[in-house]
């Protein structure tokens, strides 16, 4: 699996309809709208890196609104979650 985060620039005055857009789209798990340089920040989690190119290259970047991505990919995941339930199996002889 593989996960990638896309910073989104999008029309200010599109967000709401930019957002829905992209959350709408097959490998987009969640889509933050968020304060600072970027207006919208898009999780995509596919099987591979020519999925990841399908979902922003062909689909995201083409949605009307959307002025700039960047796209970052996820080498490891740590979650507060995941480290929880390590612990919670205590130590292993």
């Amino acid at each position: 699996m593989i996960t990638a985060i896309v910073f989104v620039h999008a029309d200010v005055a599109q967000i709401p309809e930019v957002a829905e857009k992209i959350a709408g789209l097959d490998g987009v798990t969640e889509v933050y709208s968020v304060t600072g340089e970027i207006d919208l920040i898009a999780m995509v989690r596919v099987r591979d890196h020519e999925a990841v190119a399908t979902v922003v290259a062909d689909h995201l970047n083409k949605i009307p609104g959307v002025v700039e991505t960047l796209t970052h990919i996820a080498f490891r995941a740590y979650s507060r979650h995941d480290l929880e339930a390590a612990f919670a199996l205590g130590p292993q002889a």
